[in-house]
């Protein structure tokens, strides 16, 4: 058997067929790998693709969850503002720009501020009044209690002034980190050939993922841009809705390229650089203030250590 084994490898005609046949089942596999083959890059494209719309999805939902443009103001609230007429005593322009940057545009939130300004001082100070005079719960002199509870009324009228300016606050800081990004997405869809009004509604909608408040503020500008008689106005809305400076000056381009035809992109370009620049001057800003803030957590609790750990072992060597 191992002879005739010998004499088959030994014959060339042998030898020739089975390379024959592996060259052919060579060809064969080299023609079916890229069919039997799954695509795996049009798969992870897929993927990714539904996990931005389950993104994009979920933005939307917190997006309505979170400011709705058509809040229903509570009915006693209603009742209670007609009835003391607190839009004339109560209301004011500051407090009605107020609630615009702070994202509150529908008639129930004047409403909801209205009531809780009257509401806030009685309550803080019916529970002052109640915690020092009728719990004594401070043993002081009555002069002071009685200062105690002027300054509790005061807090109460300025509740949600400071309510407002926090929310406002926190709003500008997220739309200020988010804006450089969607002025260059708008750039890059202008540039692609989009009008303004189709460029903003698109990076309202991708923008969702890093600010839902910038796209609420773009949404309702594209909104406003479809049924306003003057574009000028809607573009205006937008930076007293939002009240940066930054915000304000694209605004203003935006203006000067409808009255005047200048292009749109160069503006958007250059702005965007801008933002981009604030941003990491802002950066910059808040890493140099760190050396002032950590001199005196350094002093109080860093000091202290180093000096024990390194006397500690001198003043055991000296006592011994």
């Amino acid at each position: 058997m191992i002879t005739a084994i010998a004499d088959k490898l030994i014959d060339p005609r042998f030898m020739a067929m089975v390379l024959v046949g592996i060259a052919s089942a060579a060809t064969v596999f080299a023609l079916l790998q890229p069919i039997m083959e799954p695509d795996r890059l049009n798969k992870r494209m897929k993927m990714v693709g539904n996990e931005r719309e389950e993104i994009r999805r979920r933005e939307r939902e917190k997006l309505g969850a979170k400011a709705s443009l058509r809040v229903a103001p509570k009915a006693y609230m209603k009742r209670v503002v007609e009835q003391f007429n607190l839009s004339r005593w109560l209301g004011t322009e500051s407090a009605k720009r107020q609630l615009l940057t702070a994202g509150f545009r529908s008639p129930g939130a004047e409403t909801g501020f209205l009531f809780f300004r009257l509401i806030m001082p009685i309550v803080l100070l019916v529970l002052s009044i109640f915690y020092l005079f009728v719990l004594q719960v401070l043993d002081q002199p009555v002069l002071i209690r009685v200062m105690i509870v002027i300054v509790a009324a005061f807090l109460g009228i300025k509740a949600p002034e400071i309510y407002l300016s926090n929310r406002t606050a926190k709003r500008q800081t997220e739309i200020r980190a988010a804006w450089p990004d969607a002025l260059d997405l708008s750039l890059i869809c202008v540039e692609s050939g989009m009008s303004v009004e189709h460029a903003f509604r698109k990076v309202s909608s991708e923008i969702a993922i890093q600010s839902v408040a910038l796209a609420e503020e773009l949404a309702v500008m594209t909104a406003e841009l479809s049924y306003l008689p003057d574009r000028r106005v809607a573009y205006e809305n937008l930076g007293n809705r939002i009240g940066l400076d930054a915000v304000k000056s694209v605004t203003t381009a935006l203006i000067q390229a409808e009255r005047y035809g200048t292009p749109v992109g160069q503006a958007l370009r250059v702005l965007a650089q801008e933002s981009r620049d604030m941003r990491m001057n802002e950066a910059e800003k808040k890493a140099a203030a760190l050396p002032p803030k950590l001199t005196v957590p350094m002093i109080l609790f860093f000091l202290p250590v180093l000096f024990v750990v390194i006397l500690t072992p001198a003043a055991i060597q000296v006592m011994r």
